[in-house]
């Protein structure tokens, strides 16, 4: 018997609408009609008064999840190691910051914290005291039932020291509260003709190369399967055919249930931002998961 993945949906694929023409309960909606049962949230962008929101909007919060069924699955959030530019985050302030979000995740319900920490590279490697954040608040995860799980985001390849990093953290603490978030733009194998609002030119392309995709053989899953814990379901635009234009979904679905994988896939729409598209776009994605799962599963993949 195959295991079956679980769908949900991030905000953020609403960035542009949410808090202009999108409410909380909005989202909420939207999300629950594709049929997904996880709301993914940034904690800044849509916790109001984060990291402390009031009595009323907690209210609010749950009674939405009562409402339209959903479950909390992942809070996106940040460690700042450059607040200023004259101070770097010293491990116990990067670590504070790390406890007060796994605070906030789980009284709203959350059992994955995705942090991303600051950079020191084009190829997104983490400021050094990364270890020093995670490991002084394992014990409060695993109070928590929370796992940390930083990104493996384009343009950091599956095969590269960052995720070697991870991963020997992992095997050297034998902890269960930290695993790898893979984010399925690592896959992408086609331009982008859209980035945000704006059509990417050549001179973009020459300075942003994650544009132009790094394709990651989606076989390369397998060797890291056993760490990943969440998997954001990145995407930019499926046409009306349900064609996405620069992700292959069918050798990623595939690798993904040849390693066993049962977890989350939780759309995260990063195309065009015209009002409202998200909506449809998310839509797609969730139709079209679903029926490449149920293909491979009827034996129907070639």
């Amino acid at each position: 018997m195959t295991s079956s993945f679980k769908y949900g949906v991030s905000v953020y694929s609403y960035v542009n609408d949410y808090g202009s023409i999108m409410t909380l309960e909005d989202a909420f909606d939207h999300i629950a009609d594709t049929g997904a049962t996880g709301i993914e949230i940034l904690g800044e962008g849509q916790v109001e008064g984060y990291p402390e929101p009031s009595s009323a909007w907690l209210d609010t919060w749950f009674r939405l999840l009562d409402q339209y069924k959903l479950e909390p699955t992942n809070m996106c959030s940040w460690v700042d190691m450059r607040l200023t530019l004259s101070h770097w985050l010293t491990v116990e302030e990067g670590a504070a910051e790390l406890a007060r979000d796994l605070h906030l995740a789980h009284l709203l319900g959350f059992k994955f914290l995705r942090p991303k920490f600051g950079v020191v590279s084009h190829d997104l490697v983490p400021d050094p005291n990364w270890e020093g954040y995670v490991e002084r608040n394992l014990d409060l995860a695993h109070k928590y039932g929370i796992v940390i799980c930083p990104e493996i985001h384009s343009p950091t390849p599956i095969k590269h020291p960052v995720v070697d990093g991870y991963i020997d953290f992992i095997e050297r603490t034998g902890t269960k509260n930290f695993g790898l978030m893979v984010d399925t733009g690592i896959f992408q194998d086609r331009p982008l003709v859209h980035w945000g609002s704006h059509q990417v030119t050549e001179e973009m392309r020459k300075h942003m190369a994650f544009l132009n995709g790094i394709a990651v053989n989606p076989e390369e899953f397998l060797d890291i399967a056993k760490y990943v814990v969440f998997i954001q379901a990145k995407f930019h635009d499926i046409d009306e055919n349900l064609e996405d234009q620069n992700i292959p979904w069918k050798p990623v679905i595939s690798a993904l249930k040849r390693a066993g994988y049962s977890g989350w896939l939780s759309s995260e729409y990063e195309g065009l931002r015209s009002p409202w598209r998200a909506i449809d776009q998310v839509r797609r994605q969730q139709v079209l998961l679903r029926k490449l799962e149920r293909e491979h599963d009827e034996g129907r993949f070639a």
